[in-house]
C-alpha cells in the first residue's frame, strides 16, 4: 500500500491492467467529547469533464443519487460500516469524464455550529474493488477549523491511466458551495440562515491563497507588491523529497504566496547542488506538474548539463539570484525581493555566505531561509544575531518534516519577519516605496 501526503500524485491503473474496478473509501470520526449521532456528514463524487463540470445533475453521485455516469458510479455505506464508499466501474465511465472529485460536507452545519475543526482522521482509500487490495491511502492531516466542505482528493485521467490526486484542502460553504463550483444547483442547505457567497474556486492555488490572504491581512501586507523568488537545494540527500512530491507540495504553496504578492503572478525559481540552474517561472497555470515536468523528466532525458542530486554548494546560487534581481531587473528595482531559501543542511561555505548576506544588506533584498534537513545548517541558524549588517535582512527557521505543518503555519512563520524588514529599508532609504 501506498501512503500519499498531501500535494502528491500517486499513480493508480499505471501498468496495472488487472484493475477493472476502483473502491474510493471514506471515513472520518468526530473528536472526542463529541456525539456522532449529532452530526450528518456525507461524501460524495462530482463527475467532471474537461471543463471542470458536470454535464448534468445526474454526475453528482451521493446519498440521494446514488448511481451515475450512466451506472458507472455508485454510492455507499462502506462494507464495514466504517464511513462511505464511491464504486467505480472504470470500463463503463463515460468517454468525456476525465476527473471524479471526491468531497465531505457537514449537512446544516452552519445553523448547528458546526465545522470540520470538530472531526479527525480523514482518510481516503483508493482499492481494487475486486481484490480488496489497498493501491494508496491519504491520511488528511490539515489541522480544520471554520471548514465545513472538504475536498480530500481526486481521480483524475493522465496518458490513458488514472492517478489520484491528494488536494486535503477546506473552506466554508457546505454542499451548496460545492454544487455550484461544480455547474449544480441546489435548495439551500438551511434556508433560513444567512446565505454565504458561492463564487469558490477549487483549484488548489485558490484554496492556499484564500490562506495567504488571512495572514497577509493580519501582517498588514495586503497592500505590498514584491518580487517572489524560491531557491530550492537539490542535493543527493533531498531525492526522495522531490520523487515523493513533498517539494511539488511545497512549490505549490509558495506559488500561492508569489500568486497573490508578486506584482506579475510568477514565482522565480532555482536549484542548485554544486551547480545551479534558473528554471522557468511558476504560475497558477503551470504549477501541476512542475517538479516532474521541468526537473526530474528533464534530468532523465538529459535536459540539464551534468546529472543533478550532487553535493550542494550555496555562494553561487546566491550570487545569482543577486544579480537577477538588482541587475538583470532593474526596471522593477523599486520593488521588495522577497526570496525564500530551501535548504536540507550540510552547510560549510559559512564564512562566504555571511559575507554575501551581510553585503546584500544594503540591497532591496528578503531572505527566509528554511532548514528542512535535521542537519548543519551553520551560519544560517545564526542570521538573526550576525553583526555588520545596514538591516537585518535574513530569517531562518527549520522544520522537521515539512508535510506536516500546515499551509497556516507555514505562512505565518514564512511571513514572519518580512513586515520589519519592510519598515527598517524604508526608513534606510533601501526601498523607495
Amino acid at each position: 500500500m501506498n501512503q500519499v501526503t498531501k500535494g502528491q500524485k500517486a499513480d493508480v491503473t499505471k501498468n496495472r491492467p488487472d484493475i477493472k474496478n476502483l473502491a474510493v473509501k471514506l471515513s472520518w470520526h468526530v473528536k472526542g467529547g463529541g456525539n456522532p449521532a449529532h452530526y450528518e456528514i456525507d461524501s460524495a463524487a462530482f463527475l467532471l469533464t474537461m471543463n471542470g463540470k458536470t454535464r448534468d445533475d445526474r454526475d453528482f453521485v451521493f446519498y440521494n443519487n446514488p448511481a451515475g455516469g450512466n451506472g458507472a458510479v455508485h454510492h455507499s455505506v462502506a462494507h464495514d460500516g466504517d464511513g462511505e464508499q464511491i464504486a467505480i466501474d472504470l470500463a463503463r465511465l463515460p468517454q468525456d469524464i476525465c476527473r471524479i472529485a471526491f468531497t465531505i460536507t457537514i449537512h446544516a452545519a452552519e445553523a448547528r455550529g458546526q465545522n470540520f475543526g470538530q472531526i479527525d482522521q480523514i482518510r481516503v482509500a483508493v482499492c481494487n474493488k475486486d481484490t480488496q487490495e489497498v493501491l494508496l491511502e491519504y491520511k488528511v492531516s490539515e489541522q480544520f477549523m471554520v471548514e465545513t466542505a472538504l475536498v480530500p482528493g481526486e481521480l483524475y485521467l493522465h496518458n490513458g491511466a488514472w492517478k489520484f490526486n491528494a488536494i486535503g484542502s477546506g473552506f466554508k460553504g457546505g454542499l451548496e458551495a460545492l454544487c455550484n463550483n461544480f455547474g449544480i444547483e441546489v435548495e439551500p442547505d438551511n434556508a433560513a440562515a444567512a446565505p454565504e457567497p458561492l463564487v469558490v474556486n477549487l483549484s488548489k492555488i485558490s484554496l492556499l491563497k484564500k490562506k495567504v490572504s488571512v495572514i497577509l491581512e493580519k501582517k498588514k501586507l495586503t497592500n505590498v507588491l514584491a518580487r517572489v523568488g524560491l531557491v530550492l537545494d537539490i542535493s543527493g540527500s533531498m531525492s526522495k523529497l522531490y520523487k515523493g512530491g513533498t517539494v511539488q507540495n511545497l512549490v505549490d504553496r509558495i506559488t500561492a504566496v508569489a500568486s497573490y504578492f508578486d506584482d506579475d503572478g510568477m514565482l522565480d525559481l532555482w536549484i542548485f547542488d554544486h551547480r545551479f540552474h534558473r528554471l522557468p517561472a511558476v504560475t497558477e497555470k503551470t504549477h501541476e506538474g512542475y517538479i516532474e515536468r521541468e526537473i526530474l523528466n528533464k534530468a532523465k532525458t538529459g535536459g540539464f548539463k551534468g546529472k543533478i542530486f550532487g553535493r550542494n554548494d550555496e555562494p553561487p546560487v546566491i550570487r545569482d539570484v543577486i544579480g537577477f534581481y538588482t541587475e538583470e531587473q532593474k526596471q522593477r528595482s523599486n520593488l521588495p525581493a522577497f526570496i525564500v531559501f530551501i535548504s536540507d543542511g550540510g552547510i560549510n561555505k559559512n564564512r562566504e555566505i555571511r559575507k554575501l548576506i551581510t553585503d546584500a544588506a544594503i540591497l532591496p533584498l528578503f531572505w527566509q531561509f528554511i532548514g528542512i534537513g535535521r542537519e548543519n545548517y551553520g551560519i544560517l541558524e545564526k542570521l538573526d544575531t550576525m553583526e555588520g549588517r545596514v538591516v537585518d535582512n535574513a530569517n531562518f527557521f527549520a522544520l522537521d518534516d515539512l508535510d506536516r505543518i500546515s499551509d497556516e503555519q507555514l505562512y505565518e512563520r514564512l511571513l514572519n519577519e518580512f513586515p520589519q524588514w519592510l519598515k527598517e529599508a524604508k526608513l534606510k532609504k533601501i526601498l523607495s516605496i
